[in-house]
């Protein structure tokens, strides 16, 4: 046995929704996917592809993504998160997205509101904290499936359901 398992401090995972504690520092950050589901992925990808058809019989080059690489959705960072509180226990949250590198130092008092994520044996995600030193309010920024689509794809989306209600419309009317 050597000198690190008989130091070696026990990190607490699943806790209550509110944290108050000393920031110890971020760990080593990581990318994760986040997977589109199958109905949203495929309605954008239909309705924009009518579209896209349109542009093409009027000569007009509009981008084309894969159905595949629509329901492979954004990456985004994860950062473990470390907090001790006043009786000397450690947590470890996930923070998913970023925060200011100016926002957080060593030894901060901080409030944390946290999540349970889907996965249970993946830690709670970090949702909002209170540098309660600066009395600073910070909240992650991670993409959205909606921002990973795109606003031309998604305006490709829109112009496409037009049409097709367009073209219901005057075929039932």
């Amino acid at each position: 046995m050597d000198d690190t398992e008989l130091h070696r401090e026990r990190i607490l995972r699943h806790v209550s929704p509110i944290i108050t504690g000393r920031f110890l520092g971020f760990q080593a950050s990581y990318t994760r996917e986040v997977r589109v589901g199958r109905p949203v992925a495929l309605a954008v990808f239909v309705a924009a592809g009518i579209a896209q058809m349109i542009g093409a019989l009027l000569r007009m080059k509009p981008s084309r993504r894969t159905l595949k690489e629509l329901r492979k959705g954004p990456e985004f960072l994860v950062t473990p998160v470390r907090l001790r509180d006043d009786l000397g226990q450690t947590y470890e949250i996930e923070m998913h997205g970023q925060l200011p590198q100016s926002a957080l130092h060593r030894g901060d008092l901080v409030q944390v509101r946290t999540q349970p994520q889907t996965d249970p044996t993946l830690p709670v995600r970090l949702v909002q904290v209170v540098n309660l030193t600066t009395m600073q309010p910070l909240t992650p920024r991670i993409p959205t499936q909606w921002s990973h689509m795109g606003p031309a794809l998604l305006l490709q989306a829109a112009v496409g359901v037009a049409i097709a209600g367009g073209l219901l419309a005057a075929l039932l009317g």
